[in-house]
């Protein structure tokens, strides 16, 4: 059992929301503004636990410099229980105003399977074709389930 200490001074049980929101915190210093993304098991790490706990689909894009430092991870786009519009142009606006070099997309499938549909297949190709047209590399896609798929660890990117 974990326990919380109080400002006044008295404790109390953690709840599940103060053990994620900690964790949440942990991660987020290792994707703070100018820390390098070096290991894609940290990365799919976070957005797993940035996503896992939406019941709705929603698409990130965490943007990145020639270093590969982060410069901003965004929400772009939220969908319903089995789906969500993700549009290149509006990817490309958002590249473009962090003047990224690379980026790594991710969005989560409620129903725990991450296993890629025709469509995030076709997707994840408009935005590498879209995004080399502006000399940005799509670095990976990850699906978020209860597990979790990279795109380019199973050679799709």
């Amino acid at each position: 059992m974990l326990y919380i200490q109080e400002s006044n001074g008295a404790y109390r049980k953690a709840t599940e929301a103060d053990v994620l929101g900690a964790a949440t915190a942990l991660f987020k210093r290792h994707f703070c503004t100018g820390n390098p993304l070096t290991e894609p098991a940290k990365a799919a790490e976070y957005l797993k636990l940035q996503l896992a706990q939406y019941e709705h689909e929603v698409f990130v894009c965490v943007f990145l410099n020639s270093q590969h430092q982060v410069l901003a991870l965004d929400e772009l786009f939220r969908g319903t229980i089995d789906g969500a519009s993700v549009y290149p142009r509006e990817v490309i606006k958002a590249v473009l105003q962090h003047n990224a070099a690379a980026m790594i997309v991710a969005h989560n499938h409620p129903s725990g399977k991450a296993e890629p549909s025709q469509a995030d297949r076709t997707i994840t190709d408009k935005l590498k074709n879209a995004l080399a047209l502006i000399d940005v590399k799509l670095l990976d896609h990850f699906i978020i389930g209860e597990s979790v798929y990279s795109f380019a660890e199973n050679g799709l990117l």
